[in-house]
């Protein structure tokens, strides 16, 4: 009656082993460690990089704990261990120092950091800590405010491109087509060909507000955008800068990033374990803009470059090898333009290609810029704090309808996956200034860390010796499942990688008073068995199976509550869900299959049970 088959109780067993195993790697803490990542997006680091390293701080005679190369895409991260804070400074300098030798124009980030201290086989296996909050870790804070007017200023540059295009397609003359302030001005030389103008907009740009006037003998054309036009570009500008803020600092390899939007205008990044604010500051900084422009080479261009000038209308810049080329000023598409960009081979010369995705206006203006420039070159130019830099270049060789570009010449294909890469995650769609930086170091992390930790244990502390006292044996089995149960729920956030913050931890302390609940109605129900008149053995067999109804309903309620909380909730709330709703699950498990599995392998055995160790059973008087 009272035994479990052998399934079960390996069951319950697997489970304690895996428990084990996957919450131990959150008792090692975290170890001091300095981070190295490119501080461009067009230089690479790679494994030869970390041998520099070591040599460097072998070279100064500081001792590490350990380094490692992670090949995060095109784009790598080195990370060295050591074994104190002051270690891990006085490597950070003197990394710095070798490595940008230009403190202005740092070719690397070489950052402080906490990384995970636990040993090796645990991590072979996939067990790792879970992810702390920058509550629990400490890290930086900093609050970005998006330029919107500098996104409707782009819009309105785009704009302009685009009308320029759609009067040139229906051959239709104006006098020139202009931005000024936040609109677009159109000049014409009759009221005819205005209207006509007016018609074709209208039509391919329903958006566009257009209202008539006269400037002295010309027939102008003001064109502003709408007010659902203007909401949308906004909207488009912040979701965009967050993607690419996303892109930009997972590639850097910083554990579990928060990135969200805050109100209309802003962006909320926490970057946890990082604890330099300059250098947090470079990874924001790595955020580039994408342009792409004619080159001119033309020998009066040659003639000017060789003498080193610039003519009016041109602009020079280098390219990834260092050399110069002459640009002009107009730019063609902007990176808010390109849908996606992929490495792949060219079908003819199975040759190293990039291929790009363009929107449909993006493919509109491609389609005529390259109908009309056959035999030119193209430059795709990436801006990085001011810094523009030419990524490749390629000849126009015929007309590109469709939107789907192809870029190839000699790149190997690891090239290609470079450039598809920095053009796929590189172009912000309005500039950004960090209006609010906060930094929470290491020592209050740990501290709200230690105190979280001791209210869960004190809490189960005084649940256990009330258990005990009240319950005596039973109590003991409420208890170990009650173990069982923060067992379980800490492996399986730390196999799902969550992030713990202090809701989280304010979850866990939740979930053990929820779980004894359903250890007491357990308790309770055996109790009444017997003061009822049935044997012990079926008493217990009666107790554990007229409670799981009720403890399933209450615990399917406040579950309900806990998904709500999931789907609608935010930020904390929404980890303060994912805990409880796991504790949920977990407490169910280790009531009713844990704790009957103890109950069943001390009494189960026994034939001629008389009595089992329940506390007192107050039976009612005659």
């Amino acid at each position: 009656m009272n035994r479990y088959p052998l399934w079960k109780y390996l069951t319950v067993l697997i489970a304690v082993v895996i428990g084990l195993l996957y919450t131990l790697p959150n008792l090692y803490g975290e170890s001091p460690a300095v981070q190295i990542s490119s501080a461009k997006a067009t230089l690479k680091i790679d494994a030869g990089m970390l041998d520099r390293v070591q040599g460097i701080l072998q070279q100064a005679k500081i001792a590490s704990a350990g380094a490692s190369f992670d090949q995060n895409g095109p784009v790598g991260t080195i990370r060295v261990r050591f074994a104190n804070t002051d270690t891990q400074i006085q490597a950070r300098d003197l990394i710095e120092k070798a490595l940008n030798p230009n403190p202005s124009d740092p070719s690397y980030t070489v950052a402080l950091n906490l990384l995970p201290a636990s040993p090796s086989w645990l991590s072979a296996i996939g067990a790792n800590p879970m992810y702390l909050g920058l509550d629990l870790r400490g890290g930086v804070h900093f609050l970005l405010q998006v330029d919107m007017q500098g996104a409707l200023t782009a819009r309105y540059d785009s704009l302009v491109t685009d009308l320029r295009a759609i009067l040139r397609e229906q051959r239709i003359e104006s006098g020139g087509v202009e931005r000024s302030g936040m609109s677009v001005v159109l000049s014409f030389s009759n009221a005819g060909t205005r209207d006509r103008a007016i018609s074709a907009l209208r039509t391919r740009h329903p958006d566009l507000q257009m209202t008539e006037r006269t400037d002295g003998a010309r027939l102008q054309v003001v064109g502003v955008l709408s007010q659902s036009a203007i909401t949308t570009v906004q909207a488009k500008a912040l979701s965009q800068n967050i993607t690419t803020l996303h892109n930009r600092i997972n590639e850097l390899g910083v554990a579990e990033p928060v990135i969200q939007q805050q109100g209309s205008d802003r962006i909320v990044v926490q970057l946890p374990g990082v604890q330099d604010v300059a250098k947090a500051k470079d990874i924001l900084g790595r955020t580039a803009t994408l342009e792409i422009r004619m080159v001119d080479d033309t020998p009066a261009a040659a003639s000017a470059l060789a003498a080193g000038t610039v003519p009016f209308g041109l602009e020079r810049y280098q390219d990834r090898d260092g050399r110069p080329i002459l640009v002009r000023r107009q730019v063609v598409l902007t990176g808010e333009n390109l849908q996606d960009a992929q490495a792949g081979r060219d079908s003819q010369s199975q040759q190293a290609a990039v291929h790009l995705t363009l929107d449909q206006k993006g493919a509109r203006i491609f389609r005529d810029v390259t109908r009309d420039n056959v035999g030119k070159r193209m430059a795709i130019l990436l801006f990085e704090k001011g810094r523009g830099e030419v990524v490749t270049a390629p000849v126009i060789r015929g007309e590109i309808p469709g939107g789907q570009v192809q870029i190839s010449g000699s790149m190997s294909a690891e090239e290609a996956a470079d450039t598809a890469l920095l053009l796929r995650a590189g172009s912000l769609a309005a500039p950004m200034e960090i209006i609010e930086e906060r930094t929470i170091g290491p020592s209050l992390g740990a501290d709200n860390i230690a105190k979280g930790f001791n209210s869960t244990l004190y809490g189960f502390i005084a649940i256990a010796i009330f258990m005990l006292v009240y319950y005596h044996l039973f109590g003991a089995f409420s208890t170990a499942g009650l173990a069982l149960n923060i067992l379980l729920l800490l492996a399986i956030l730390s196999m799902l990688q969550a992030t713990l913050t202090l809701p989280g931890i304010a979850a866990i302390a939740l979930t053990l008073g929820m779980a004894i609940d359903a250890n007491v109605l357990i308790n309770e129900r055996i109790r009444e068995e017997l003061r009822n008149g049935e044997s012990p053995q079926n008493a217990i067999h009666l107790g554990f199976e007229r409670a799981w109804g009720t403890i399933l309903d209450s615990n399917l309620t406040t579950l309900i509550v806990g998904v709500a909380l999931l789907v609608f909730g935010t930020g904390p709330v929404r980890g303060f869900a994912v805990v409880h709703c796991l504790g949920i699950l977990t407490s169910m498990f280790s009531a009713v299959v844990g704790v009957r599995a103890l109950a069943n392998l001390w009494y189960g055995h026994k034939k001629k049970l008389q009595s089992i160790s329940i506390g007192t059973v107050w039976k009612p008087k005659d």
